[in-house]
């Protein structure tokens, strides 16, 4: 299938959203093929290169225990996970934005923060961070340039170009929104079917912002590129939480009882 230049709206992504959620996922239909096609010509232009030896890092909650003695006296002292727990199990992934179920990736962030915020941990918890790098140049897709930038609604199709803005801003939203593990399979479904598709195109990663720290994450198709050097242990100090107003919100008023 040749590529094609042009996405044919600059609401694409939601067509193809809608399509791979609800109708079907493995047996694509022409439209669904088209826009895949579209993202991989534009891609082309988003490559993030990661060089070797660049620092990421990995998180998981928890740690393992090792026996200590002082004084005659043994005790349990927490330690980091050993390295190989620092990496998922081949065939016994959980469901994530990058990976089904079943065949894992290796998710990172470009520093420890952003890690240890991304597997949402609570106020005390002991978190086992490792310290990774690439061990050669990589090629990740870039699903976070342009993230920011306001886009409004168009009521005529825009040009080309502002239709590859537009849809690459709700591919980056897609990537980066938190999701609650409740909403089931299909909330993925959009996300894992592109980076399935960067994979058999040739791509190492996926690389989008983190709406829980202040770095970006790197998800990897191949759990062996990337070396790990140590693990250690950090103590969740502070947690934040920020909350806003709903526009339009409802109010639901104290009912005032029959005399």
């Amino acid at each position: 299938m040749a590529a094609s230049k042009h996405f044919n709206s600059w609401n694409a992504f939601w067509a193809f959203s809608e399509a791979v959620r609800f109708r079907a996922r493995f047996f694509q239909d022409r439209r669904v093929r088209e826009f895949l096609s579209a993202v991989t010509a534009s891609a082309e232009s988003r490559v993030y290169v990661l060089t070797q030896g660049k620092a990421l890092w990995r998180a998981q909650v928890g740690h393992d225990w090792k026996e200590r003695q002082q004084d005659n006296v043994k005790y349990d002292e927490p330690v980091p996970f050993p390295q190989e727990r620092m990496k998922p199990k081949r065939g016994s992934a959980h469901e994530g934005r990058v990976n089904p179920r079943g065949i894992p990736c290796l998710y990172t962030a470009s520093n420890k923060e952003t890690a240890v915020a991304e597997v949402r941990p609570w106020l005390g918890a002991l978190v086992s961070v490792a310290q990774l790098t690439p061990a050669r140049s990589l090629r990740l897709v870039n699903c976070g340039e342009g993230h920011d930038s306001k886009f409004d609604s168009y009521f005529e199709e825009p040009s080309p170009e502002i239709r590859e803005q537009a849809v690459w801003r709700s591919i980056g939203r897609e990537f980066s929104k938190p999701v609650s593990p409740d909403l089931g399979a299909a909330e993925y479904a959009p996300t894992q079917v592109l980076a399935e598709y960067f994979k058999k195109v040739g791509y190492d990663g996926v690389v989008y912002k983190s709406k829980l720290g202040t770095g970006i994450n790197l998800a990897f198709f191949d759990l062996d590129v990337l070396e790990m050097h140590d693990v250690r242990l950090y103590p969740v100090k502070a947690v934040s939480v920020e909350i806003g107003e709903v526009e339009n919100s409802y109010v639901i008023k104290r009912r005032k009882l029959d005399a």
